[in-house]
């Protein structure tokens, strides 16, 4: 008999255990949550019948044990969903940076019929309405990569830059991910994508865009009247765009009021009145890159940085630093990366550590006037934090209770 495995005792697998009535997740540590048990893997049965299948939490790499062992054999959580007919309409929403945003304004714009996100946001599928209209999806490479059945009727792509190559092996490989729903896509359905992309072949229709103003003209889009700017821009002009293919409809007052998540250029204000900024989502060099397209150059940069770097190039990043007036504060696991470029290209540095000793050492010469101070890491969090939110939460608290100077 064909059996579900589920490994990785995340809030994917977990969303998926409860819609499929299953009871048990592999993983790493073994857990006991109410009636729910994840085994240790060491426990994973030695034999398998050839028609068993794998859903991974996302997270996991294919190149995991357990994940070869199932060869073909593995399912995406979007797969399931898909197989069993419990995807409604669906708009994904992928790219290296900007996913988040983009999902939350296309999900902003189209509440009023029916549209919830979720997918690589923080909500799986297993915990979205399968009565809801449309299903707004941030769509990571990683489930991408294990995507092979479910596909999007609508699929918005964002720019494709170097990131999590350690995991895919190579940027070829995490491109290709990326770009495999291009290939599912149907007559009738369509796709917002880099102009380099719009040539692959496909069945549906593509429609490629050079930058934001090619974006902004293809679509009669009106810079002007979006409150938005820098990368934000980009995220707005996808968003209305989805909207005007689905419904011929343009709505800038309801961009407007679209209010931006946390962790993503967020001003926090300290007891001294200084303006600190969290930018703790920006996991890549393009994120940061993106925060330093709008920074004043005027002004000299305390910069965070560090963390999982996920073996991305930083020379790019460096080289746009030697033109700024800018010290480094350097945390977490890629403390010798950022020594070994800083030297390379005479930047100035600080081995900070940790978060805390970040602060306080930036504090120092932050004079909230002549200074910008900024956490954008360019770096994944999971060396000394749960998630880039709890690096930002931690960041913010941080901030707020700074004494007095």
């Amino acid at each position: 008999m064909k059996k579900l495995y589920l490994l990785g005792c995340g809030k994917t697998t977990k969303a998926i255990a409860k819609t499929f009535g299953i009871n048990e997740i592999y993983d790493d540590k073994e857990i006991k949550d109410n009636n729910l048990i994840c085994q240790h893997t060491s426990k994973f049965p030695i034999e398998l019948n050839e028609n068993d299948f794998l859903v991974p939490t996302p997270a996991i790499p294919p190149y995991h044990e357990i994940v070869k062992k199932f060869g073909e054999n593995i399912y995406s959580e979007y797969d399931l969903f898909a197989l069993n007919n419990k995807m409604p309409y669906s708009i994904w929403i992928s790219g290296t940076n900007g996913k988040t945003t983009t999902t939350s304004m296309i999900t902003h714009l189209l509440a009023d019929r029916g549209a919830v996100s979720g997918g690589n946001i923080g909500v799986p599928l297993g915990e979205l309405s399968q009565n809801a209209n449309i299903w707004v999806l941030e769509t990571s490479s990683f489930n991408l990569h294990y995507s092979n059945i479910a596909s999007p009727n609508f699929y918005v792509l964002l720019p494709i830059t170097d990131d999590h190559a350690s995991w895919h092996g190579s940027f070829e490989e995490y491109e290709k991910s990326k770009l495999k729903p291009l290939k599912t896509l149907r007559e009738g359905e369509v796709a917002i994508v880099p102009e380099q992309y719009s040539h692959i072949d496909t069945d549906g229709y593509v429609i490629g865009y050079r930058d934001i103003d090619d974006l902004a003209k293809r679509f009669d889009l009106d810079i002007n009247k979006i409150k938005f700017k820098g990368k934000f821009l980009l995220n707005s002009l996808l968003a209305l765009a989805t909207v005007k293919v689905l419904f011929d409809e343009v709505d800038y007052e309801k961009i407007n009021s679209f209010i931006k998540a946390p962790h993503r250029q967020e001003e926090i204000i300290d007891q001294s009145g200084r303006i600190w900024i969290n930018d703790s989502k920006a996991t890549n060099p393009d994120s940061t890159l993106a925060f330093i397209e709008g920074f004043d150059k005027n002004k000299k940069l305390l910069l965070i940085l560090g963390g999982e770097d996920k073996n991305a190039d930083w020379n790019q990043m460096f080289k746009i630093f030697t033109e700024l007036n800018i010290k480094i504060f350097s945390i977490g696991k890629s403390m010798n990366k950022v020594s070994e470029l800083a030297n390379k290209y005479n930047i100035y540095y600080i081995d900070a550590m940790n978060m805390k000793n970040a602060i306080d050492l930036m504090s120092k010469e932050h004079d909230g006037i002549n200074t910008v101070a900024v956490l954008s890491p360019a770096s994944a969090s999971f060396d000394q934090f749960k998630s880039y939110e709890d690096r930002g939460s931690q960041f913010r608290e941080y901030i707020k209770n700074l004494k007095l100077n």
